[in-house]
């Protein structure tokens, strides 16, 4: 193994071991939206670890494990207070009724997000390997962005908490402040975020693993674990509502609504 990936295989352990102690939580609490807390926490901690015992440049690992660990830990607090205020989301309840609480699937679920928890990592350990220090040009990017989209995620996040804490609004589709231009403000800003990665790891021997931030977070949230099952999970409970909303504003990427059907 490549001495830049030597940290890897004691952080793969440790989420491995984590996923299944949050595993065994969701079954005591028959909540499983633990498991994106444990995500968030995770990425946050990887951070910091790789910042700490990365062997690159002070000033990279030193950014890495501020804005890494500040982004994951933020995430992991939002999402920890609304699990513990809401019944098991709604996804999580489908599934599980769709696999009618067989607990040997549900922690294959738990288990290949470790592996994902690990694959999301590999941006931050690019960036702690890297021999050469950020230009401040690079630095001052690099944290723009990062500003921008916490900016930018936090807003979404209060608005849509702000929305689902009215009981007037039971049953409707949140349409106020970023979620008027995206159906999914909270993750474009969490995919725009990876790019700061992306500039710290230039010159760094791992470099592409930058890249698999953005890539992996797209592909994942566009098609895979994200939208779809949120949206599923939308119609479910708001259906023609929700419909209308999927007609007249986009899924990612934020743009001026389209005109009303209705």
């Amino acid at each position: 193994m490549s001495a830049a990936l030597a940290p890897l295989p004691a952080f793969a352990v440790v989420a491995l071991l984590v996923m299944i102690a949050v595993w065994e939580l969701q079954r005591r609490t028959r909540n499983a939206g633990y498991v994106d807390v444990a995500w968030a926490l995770m990425l946050g901690c990887a951070a910091l670890y790789f910042g700490w015992i990365g062997t690159g440049d002070i000033h990279a690992r030193t950014l890495i494990a501020a804005m890494g660990g500040l982004w994951g830990f933020r995430l992991g607090l939002h999402l920890v207070a609304r699990v513990l205020a809401e019944p098991e989301d709604g996804r999580y309840a489908h599934l599980r009724a769709h696999w009618k609480d067989d607990q040997t699937k549900l922690l294959g679920f738990f288990v290949f997000q470790a592996g994902l928890t690990v694959l999301f990592a590999l941006p931050f350990l690019a960036v702690a390997q890297n021999p050469q220090a950020p230009s401040v040009l690079a630095a001052a990017a690099a944290i723009a962005i990062w500003l921008i989209s916490w900016l930018g995620a936090s807003i979404a996040d209060r608005q849509l908490t702000r929305f689902r804490g009215n009981p007037g609004n039971r049953g409707q589709t949140c349409r106020v402040g970023l979620w008027r231009y995206s159906r999914h403000p909270n993750y474009f800003f969490e995919w725009l975020h990876w790019f700061a990665y992306v500039i710290l790891a230039i010159g760094s021997p791992l470099f592409w693993f930058s890249v698999a931030g953005p890539v992996l977070m797209f592909l994942s949230l566009r098609f895979v674990t994200g939208i779809p099952f949120v949206e599923a999970q939308s119609l479910r409970s708001r259906g023609d509502d929700y419909r209308e909303y999927q007609r007249t504003t986009n899924a990612f990427f934020p743009w001026w609504p389209r005109n009303s059907t209705r």
